[in-house]
């Protein structure tokens, strides 16, 4: 794609993402109209006055309630979609997402046995469950690609997603057996679980806030270098790239979002598979502009899926993570199927 088609690829991807949010924070149970969000954001940006027509219950529930709830769906929908390319970069497979290699899984039995023992670290405090996430993130996939080597020396990605899959199963039992064992701790713990942005408040967006820059950073500096191992481990150590270095470094990266994204919102499926895989096929393999492209477009997408699931049954709500296994889970079997095909040609 050349440098002004690029240039209008990002400005559309932009707005998209000002549109959603906008009219993320402007339908819900409370109908606000748009100008009346876009002059409240306006008044909020420049330190000006609102309006007078515009009464302070509304500006309320859009600063309080509904904004943080849009940035923290975007912040997540943008880890697990940056990571997701990441991932499939670095293991030349599209079916590759921290979902499917059970990292989420295990940032999850983090966030749970947090939740369940009640751990708050010294000197921490809010942070403890996304650290807690994020190592145990961290040590799942290093699991994973260690018993994956064990049966394929090669580390084909079948072998490590199937191996991945098994640990999601056996993490899962994990959860279930913390959630037999819990009392008072099961609404929260099941909350997780489901996939949620709903309720949480400013608090959250602070939290993930510093663990998306560094994930999202590391990652994208590492750009040119997920170009060229994408063409082969082997041919990336021919032309200088130290491949151990900067295959830890996006791991390490990649179990900061997902982590980080799991803590504040459970876990949500696919996102990381599908937002990537869409926009390859837009714009091409060039992790220059896929990584900054899955940002904006992961972030549209889990806000528009979290505003699907507070009012296509409203007043109640689905969990966010239904809407996107929905979406995802076909997804998933098309891009195995087209695998297999190509497999088979």
């Amino acid at each position: 794609m050349t440098a002004p088609k690029l240039v209008i690829f990002y400005f559309v991807l932009t707005l998209v993402l000002i549109s959603a949010i906008i009219i993320g924070v402007s339908i819900g149970s409370v109908g606000i109209p748009i100008k009346e969000v876009i002059l409240i954001f306006w008044s909020e940006l420049t330190g000006g006055s609102v309006p007078q027509e515009i009464t302070e219950n509304n500006k309320n529930i859009i600063i309080s309630i509904r904004l943080p709830r849009v940035v923290l769906a975007g912040l997540v929908g943008a880890s697990l979609a940056i990571t997701g390319a990441a991932f499939q970069g670095l293991l030349r497979n599209p079916l590759a997402d921290p979902y499917t290699l059970g990292i989420s899984s295990g940032a999850s039995v983090g966030a749970v046995m947090t939740i369940f023992f009640n751990i708050s670290l010294p000197f921490i405090g809010n942070f403890t469950l996304p650290l807690l996430s994020i190592v145990c993130a961290f040590l799942t996939m290093m699991i994973v690609l260690f018993f994956a080597r064990l049966l394929d020396r090669s580390l084909r990605v079948e072998t490590i997603i199937l191996t991945g899959i098994i640990f999601s199963s056996f993490l899962g039992a994990l959860i279930s057996l913390m959630i037999a064992l819990t009392g008072e701790e099961l609404r929260q713990i099941i909350g997780w679980l489901l996939g949620s942005v709903s309720m949480r408040g400013w608090n959250y967006v602070f939290i993930i806030l510093p663990f998306f820059v560094v994930g999202s950073l590391l990652l994208m500096i590492n750009a040119n270098e997920l170009n060229v191992m994408s063409f082969g481990e082997e041919h990336a150590q021919h032309i200088g790239v130290a491949v151990q270095h900067k295959k830890m470094m996006i791991m390490i990266a990649g179990s900061i979002l997902t982590g980080a994204a799991v803590a504040v919102s459970g876990t949500i499926g696919f996102v990381g598979l599908v937002i990537p895989h869409f926009i390859r096929l837009l714009i091409g393999p060039n992790h220059v502009h896929l990584l900054p492209a899955s940002i904006l477009v992961g972030s549209s997408f889990l806000i528009i899926a979290d505003l699907f699931s507070r009012t296509v049954i409203s007043p109640a709500e689905l969990p966010i993570g239904v809407i996107t296994a929905l979406i995802g889970a076909p997804v998933f079997a098309l891009i195995l199927l087209r695998q297999n095909v190509k497999g088979r040609s």
